[in-house]
Parts: C-alpha cells; sequence; structure tokens
C-alpha cells in the first residue's frame, strides 16, 4: 500500500507514518524502486488491529 493509502487507513499524516516507522512504532516501508517505497497492507493492517485490541483491555 501506499504511503497516502496508510495514512488515509490511520488517519495520521505520511511524515507522523514514516517518523513512528523511523523509531519502531509502525512498520517499516519496503523500498520497490529507486524513489519508490510502500507499506506491506497486511502489516498496517495488524498494527490497526492490535491498535483496537488494546483499547478493549
Amino acid at each position: 500500500m501506499s504511503a497516502k493509502e496508510a495514512s488515509t487507513a490511520t488517519t495520521m499524516s505520511r511524515v507522523l507514518l514514516s517518523m513512528m516507522a523511523k523509531e519502531g512504532k509502525f512498520p517499516q516501508p519496503v523500498q520497490i524502486g529507486v524513489k519508490r517505497q510502500a507499506y506491506v497492507r497486511s502489516e498496517v493492517n495488524a498494527w490497526i488491529d492490535q491498535r483496537i485490541a488494546s483499547r478493549a483491555a
């Protein structure tokens, strides 16, 4: 998924997601080209599910 799609799915900015990924608080993007990165959809969805589960606990 693109950074824009990840941003939409999480309702967080692309810059914030990038910062969180660098800090290990969000899945790392995968380099798919010289200037192109993408997030693994299943990892982003799992991260969202984990946040929901932690709220219910």
